[in-house]
C-alpha cells in the first residue's frame, strides 16, 4: 500500500493547491483583470476539455511505454507551472495559459496514476485502494477551500498572494512522487494490442455506456451553488456549503471502496447513482436555505459512493495490458460529457426555471442506477459480485 499512500499524498497536496486557487479565479478575472463572465466561461471550457481529451491518449502512451511514473510526475509538475503562471498573470490570456498548462498536467497524469493504484493493490482490496486515494484527494480539496476562505477573510482581494502560497503544496506534491515505485514489468509495447470496443468485456462496454447516460445529467457543481443562491443562501455561505460537500465526500470514499471489495462494485455504484438521482430531485424541489444545506452533504455522499468505485470497476474489467488506456477512456467520457451536460443545464435553467436541470439530472441518475443494475447483474468478475479472497 506504500505506493497508494504516496499517490494519495501527492493528490492531497495538489488539491490543496488547486482549491486555494479555483474558487478565487472568477473573482480574480472579473475584479482584478476586468475580464467578462464570457471570458471566464471560455477559459474554463477550453481548459477542462483539454484535460478530458488527453486522458485516453496519456493512458495509451503509458501502456505502450510500459511505465506509469514518468507521466504521473510530468503531469503534477505541469500543474505546478500552471499555478505559477496564474500568480504572474497581468491579463486574461496569461490566465488562460496557466489554466491550460494546469489542465494539461491533469490530463496526462490521471490515467497513469490510476493504473499505478490498480497495479499496486491486490485485486481483493482494489476498491479500498481507490477509496483511500479519493478520500485523501478530497481531504486536500477540503483543506484548500478552507485555506482560501481564511486567506480571503484576512486579506480581501489579495488574490496573487494566495496564488503564490498555493505553489508550495504543489511543489511538495511533485517531490513526494519521486518515492513511487513502478510495479512489475508489463508486456512489451509490441505485444500490446490496439484498444477495440468489441474486444472489451461486455460489462465494461455496458458500464461505459451507462456512464455517458449518467454524465449527461451531471452538470457542473457551479449549478448547485447557483441553486443555493436562488433559494436564499447568502453568497459567502455557499463556500461553506461547498466545503461541507467535500468533507462528506472525503469521509465516505474509503468505506465505500472497502465495502465494494466485500459485496461487489454493483451494489455500491447502484446505491451511489440512486442517491445522486434523489438528491438532484431534492435540489429541484428545494424552496429554502435549510433544504439545500441538508442536500449538499447528501450530494457529497453520492459522489463518495461512486467515484472511486467506478475506477476500481474499470480496473477490474479492463484488459491487463490496456488498463491505463481503459481508465483514460472512462475519464475522457466523464470529462467530455460535462461540457454538453452543463450547456443543457444552462438551457433548461434559462428556459424552464432553476428547478428544471435538477429534475432532469435526477431522473437520469435514477435511470442510470437501474441500467447499471441490469448491465452488471450476471457474469463472472468483481463487477457483479464480491471479489474472491
Amino acid at each position: 500500500m506504500t505506493n497508494i499512500v504516496i499517490l494519495g499524498l501527492a493528490s492531497l497536496l495538489t488539491d490543496v493547491s488547486t482549491e486555494m486557487v479555483y474558487p478565487l479565479l472568477p473573482l480574480f478575472l472579473t475584479q482584478t483583470l476586468g475580464a467578462s463572465p464570457a471570458i471566464l466561461g471560455f477559459i474554463e471550457g477550453l481548459a477542462e476539455s483539454t484535460a478530458s481529451l488527453l486522458r485516453v491518449f496519456s493512458g495509451n502512451v503509458s501502456d505502450r511505454l510500459g511505465r506509469r511514473r514518468p507521466l504521473a510526475i510530468a503531469g503534477y509538475a505541469a500543474s505546478t507551472i500552471g499555478k505559477i503562471l496564474l500568480y504572474l498573470a497581468l491579463n486574461w490570456p496569461t490566465v488562460l495559459a496557466g489554466r491550460l498548462v494546469d489542465r494539461f498536467g491533469k490530463g496526462i497524469r490521471t490515467a497513469p496514476r490510476d493504473a499505478l493504484i490498480a497495479e499496486s493493490a491486490d485485486p481483493a482490496i482494489r476498491g479500498r485502494a481507490f477509496g483511500l486515494h479519493r478520500a485523501m484527494d478530497t481531504l486536500g480539496a477540503t483543506i484548500g477551500i478552507a485555506l482560501a476562505y481564511l486567506f480571503l477573510r484576512m486579506s480581501p482581494h489579495q488574490y496573487r498572494g494566495i496564488f503564490l502560497w498555493a505553489v508550495v503544496p504543489a511543489v511538495l506534491a511533485v517531490t513526494v512522487l519521486f518515492r513511487v515505485r513502478e510495479p512489475a514489468a508489463r508486456a512489451h509495447p509490441s505485444q500490446i494490442p490496439p484498444l477495440r470496443w468489441s474486444a472489451l468485456d461486455r460489462r465494461l462496454r455496458g458500464f461505459l455506456l451507462v456512464i455517458v447516460l449518467f454524465t449527461l445529467g451531471n452538470s457542473s457543481n457551479q449549478f448547485l451553488i447557483l441553486r443555493a443562491g436562488s433559494v436564499g443562501v447568502p453568497a459567502a455561505n455557499t463556500v461553506l456549503l461547498y466545503l461541507w460537500f467535500n468533507v462528506v465526500y472525503a469521509i465516505v470514499s474509503y468505506p465505500a471502496g472497502r465495502i465494494s471489495d466485500r459485496v461487489g462494485r454493483r451494489i455500491v455504484l447502484v446505491a451511489g447513482y440512486a442517491v445522486y438521482g434523489l438528491v438532484y430531485l431534492g435540489f429541484g424541489l428545494a424552496r429554502g436555505p435549510a433544504a439545500v444545506t441538508l442536500l449538499f452533504p447528501l450530494y457529497g455522499m453520492s459522489i463518495g459512493l461512486s467515484e472511486g468505485v467506478e475506477k476500481a470497476l474499470v480496473a477490474d474489467l479492463a484488459p491487463k495490458d490496456l488498463r491505463a488506456t481503459a481508465i483514460g477512456l472512462h475519464a475522457t467520457l466523464v470529462g467530455v460529457g460535462l461540457f454538453p451536460a452543463s450547456l443543457l443545464a444552462g438551457w433548461l435553467w434559462t428556459t424552464f426555471g432553476p428547478a428544471a436541470p435538477f429534475y432532469f439530472g435526477g431522473m437520469l441518475g435514477i435511470t442510470a442506477a437501474a441500467a447499471l443494475f441490469l448491465v452488471l447483474r450476471s457474469g463472472p468478475g468483481r463487477a457483479a459480485t464480491a471479489p474472491s479472497p
